[in-house]
This record gives structure tokens, C-alpha cells and sequence, in this order.
């Protein structure tokens, strides 16, 4: 399993100096994506979804990602194919090992949208093969937040070197925003609400003589 790429240098951000518990999550942030065994370790505290269906990274570049789901008993339905809701619950969580791999501990992720078409039964190990649809390097470089669509493709794996059958096609939106962006708003909001109430507080009354 190759490891993913170098991240470009994120853009600067208003932010404090950090404190112990953010470093501690940007340091196990980071060594969730170093490889599977600090990304299984992680998903089972974390992730326990993922860590229950077995998905894992195979191969990450820097346009291009897969992620294979097992053909596990946990993962098949009562006709013994791959149970639709693993199919689709992993598509999340293959595009956010993508996502979160390659903008790193310093931006939080969250999915807005997703559109999942189910083309054939999958009766084999399932593989996300997962591409953004815009230049993720410019957008990390802009700074700021972002929407980056991506779209995957989830083909069956076959033992031999035939060709793999699309079971799925999926696209998907996630919202990235630097967690420093994110701190300074709040302490911004929350600056605000304090003038605010200070504003409103009713005037002492005055000593008479």
C-alpha cells in the first residue's frame, strides 16, 4: 500500500496557539492516515462503523483513491450478496479516508450531499475508486473553506484479471473549513454575545444623597 502523497502548504489562518488536547487530535488525526494499522486502531474507537465492515485504503495518489470492502458475513444480506446499506454507508467513509488524507488534521470534514445509484447485485469484494472533480491542491492553496465534489465508481473485484462489473456509481459533496477558521468564528460569536449581554445589562442605581 503506497502512502498518500505530500499535502500542499495550507494557506494562512487566523489562529491562537494551540491547545494540549487539539495538538493530542492532530497527532492521532495524523497517524489514522499513516497506515492500516493506525487506521483500523482509530476506527474502532472513533469509527467503530468502519472498523465493524472492514473497509481499508489500497492504494491513495494524488488524483485517484481505493478503498476495498471485504465480502464479510457482517457485510451480505439474506440472498448472500453485499447488503446494499454497507454499500452505501462505506461510500462516506471511503471518500472522507480520501478527503481527510489529503487535507490532513487541520481542516474539519463534513459530507453535505451524496447521491448513490445501484447498478447490480455485488456478490464480491467491493472497490471505491474515487476521483475529485476539482484541483483539491488549488483549493487547500486558496485557503479558506471549500465544497469538493467526488465521484466513485464501485466495481466488484474479481479474482482473475477480467473485467470488474460496476455495481455502483456515486457522487458526493463534502465541506471542508480549517479548524482555526473555525476556532476564530467562534471566538468571535462568542466576543459578541458577551458585549451584547454587557449592552443589555440594566444600569445600576444611583446612591441618592
Amino acid at each position: 500500500m503506497s502512502s498518500v502523497e505530500a499535502r500542499p502548504t495550507l494557506a494562512p489562518t487566523t489562529a491562537g496557539k494551540r491547545t494540549f488536547s487539539e495538538r493530542c487530535e492532530a497527532f492521532i488525526s495524523r497517524l489514522s492516515t499513516r497506515n492500516w494499522f493506525w487506521q483500523k486502531a482509530c476506527s474502532l474507537i472513533w469509527l467503530p462503523f468502519a472498523f465493524r465492515s472492514g473497509i481499508t485504503l489500497r492504494r491513495a495518489t494524488e488524483n485517484r483513491f481505493t478503498a476495498v470492502l471485504p465480502f464479510t458475513r457482517g457485510n451480505r444480506n439474506w440472498y448472500n450478496a453485499m447488503a446494499g446499506a454497507a454499500l452505501l454507508g462505506n461510500s462516506e467513509v471511503a471518500a472522507g479516508l480520501f478527503l481527510f488524507g489529503r487535507v490532513g488534521s487541520d481542516y474539519i470534514v463534513v459530507c453535505k450531499r451524496m447521491e448513490y445509484k445501484f447498478l447490480r447485485p455485488c456478490v464480491g469484494p467491493a472497490l471505491y475508486d474515487i476521483v475529485p472533480q476539482q484541483d483539491l491542491n488549488e483549493l487547500i492553496r486558496k485557503g479558506g473553506e471549500f465544497n469538493i465534489d467526488l465521484e466513485m465508481d464501485i466495481r466488484q473485484q474479481v479474482k482473475d484479471h477480467g473485467r470488474q462489473k460496476r455495481v455502483g456509481k456515486c457522487l458526493i459533496t463534502f465541506h471542508c473549513a480549517p479548524k482555526a477558521m473555525m476556532k476564530a468564528r467562534a471566538l468571535r460569536k462568542a466576543n459578541a454575545a458577551a458585549r451584547s449581554a454587557e449592552g443589555s445589562a440594566p444600569a445600576a442605581p444611583s446612591e441618592t444623597a
